[in-house]
């Protein structure tokens, strides 16, 4: 399916979706630029291996990448983890797997900010939910929450790591911290769960993504100002 969008020669951006260790032992979040190389089945394609100028960069097998294609018919973007590295006609190639859809990139989508945020979540039932978006959060439980560590989040989600597998379209509730000028502002959100599967090779682990839902027009400026001001001390860095 995925050749009806792409196309070989297509430009792609590569961002990284965790801290990565690559083999000169550099380790952080990085973003890529390359090309499609090939559309192959099952959701897999070829992306030649990215340069850092006239050098080859060497990304391992298994990283997780949120890529970007520009393409004829606009942008897209998906997830995607390279399985294995091969070399075509003289040309180093990664071939990749989607792991998540491919979905029309939006301008008007909130920037996505990697991040290492301590959290705590559970699992809401409708009738909290109905408690929550009456304005009376403080009456829900919160002694119950299990631990977890957001590794991105925008003006409209979160990605976060936990040790609990949540329903996909349940709703729950999220605390947790972010400096804001200087000062630690508390967070009492609620996500709905769109994506919650185990990390390969790390067992009882979970990957979960999450949409804000009943979510101020404040509280979302809060958290966007919060992005704005970690990027630009990253900057300055």
């Amino acid at each position: 399916m995925i050749e009806k969008f792409i196309s070989p020669g297509d430009k792609v951006e590569m961002k990284s979706t965790v801290n990565v260790v690559l083999p000169d032992g550099t380790k952080g979040i990085k973003t890529y630029k390359s090309s499609v190389y090939d559309i192959l089945d099952e959701g897999r394609l070829e992306i030649v291996m990215p340069k850092d100028q006239t050098k080859l960069v060497l990304l391992p097998v298994d990283g997780e990448y949120d890529v970007c294609f520009y393409t004829h018919g606009g942008m897209y973007r998906a997830d995607a983890k390279i399985i294995e590295i091969q070399k075509i006609n003289g040309i180093y190639v990664l071939v990749t797997e989607m792991i998540s859809n491919l979905h029309k990139y939006q301008r008007r989508e909130y920037y996505r900010f990697n991040c290492i945020i301590e959290m705590m979540a559970r699992e809401m039932t409708k009738k909290e939910t109905d408690i929550y978006a009456e304005g009376l959060a403080e009456l829900l439980p919160q002694s119950d929450m299990i631990r977890g560590v957001i590794v991105d989040i925008s003006g409209g989600g979160a990605r976060f790591v936990s040790r609990q597998l949540f329903r996909e379209s349940s709703m729950i509730l999220m605390r947790f911290e972010l400096p804001i000028l200087d000062m630690e502002k508390s967070f009492l959100l609620v996500g709905r769960v769109i994506y919650s599967s185990e990390i390969v090779n790390r067992a009882n682990e979970f990957e979960n993504r999450v949409k804000f839902e009943l979510i101020d027009s404040v509280t979302r400026e809060k958290i966007i100002r919060y992005i704005f001001n970690e990027e630009r001390k990253n900057r300055k860095k």
